[in-house]
């Protein structure tokens, strides 16, 4: 699983989105961004609520820095918003956050790369220009604990792979306490759907009920990981 290959920086990129609400660090990004890519018009945010306004009105990114820690956010799920509005445009993670946890996370759930924020200058526009030109990134350090457990899925992760996308869009709004008629809502869907789709998925985890279900993919996310933090960030 390599996340580092050498990939060429595109020749250039009409517009870079920063989603940051720290103005000297966003501001940092931008100006490694203009190294990179010096004709981008970079476009920066401090909140997700303004950066999906900012998309609503027709902006259209060919790239996207993304700090984890918002104002109105924090947490994988706020990424997992943005993905589902931009498409196919790659999302750079940039978080305080290192832990191999978060970026298997993250990773699959379609991040192109991930980046703390204590990394260097130079570390940083090479993640850019990598991201940027259709590539993976992931530090070399971090890197490896993802090869050394790329096999070792936690029971959770086994779990939702038995899933459907559709079920398991349903099963994390189990997991989030939602009832059927909320989750009918949220995803646009008949509440008879919805139960049907239930139905399946508690046949497939092989448990009774709902509560089973969400009991089993909760606790064993928890011994998935022993931090604190990266729990909530894989919660929130």
């Amino acid at each position: 699983m390599t996340m580092r290959a050498e990939v060429r920086p595109r020749a250039s990129m009409a517009s870079v989105l920063v989603v940051d609400d720290h103005p000297l660090y966003s501001d940092a990004l931008a100006g490694a961004i203009s190294m990179v890519y010096p004709d981008a018009q970079v476009v920066q945010s401090g909140s997700l609520r303004d950066t999906l306004t900012r998309l609503d009105a027709g902006l259209v990114p060919g790239l996207v820095l993304f700090d984890l820690r918002l104002p109105d956010v924090a947490g994988i799920s706020g990424f997992v918003s943005l993905r589902e509005r931009l498409g196919g445009v790659p999302v750079l993670i940039i978080s305080a956050l290192a832990s191999a946890e978060l970026v298997r996370a993250l990773m699959r759930e379609g991040a192109a790369g991930y980046l703390p924020k204590e990394a260097s200058a130079q570390e940083l526009r090479r993640a850019i220009a990598q991201v940027g030109a259709g590539g993976r990134y992931v530090p070399p350090t971090l890197a490896e604990a993802l090869e050394a457990r790329h096999d070792e899925n936690t029971e959770a992760d086994r779990a939702l792979a038995n899933l459907t996308p559709q079920q398991q869009k349903i099963m994390r709004l189990i997991c989030a306490g939602k009832a059927n008629k909320q989750i009918a809502y949220e995803l646009s869907l008949a509440e008879a759907t919805v139960k049907a789709h239930i139905t399946a998925l508690l046949n497939r985890l092989g448990v009774k009920n709902r509560t089973q279900a969400a009991v089993m993919i909760n606790n064993a996310r928890a011994q998935g990981s022993g931090d604190p933090e990266t729990r909530a960030y894989l919660n929130g």
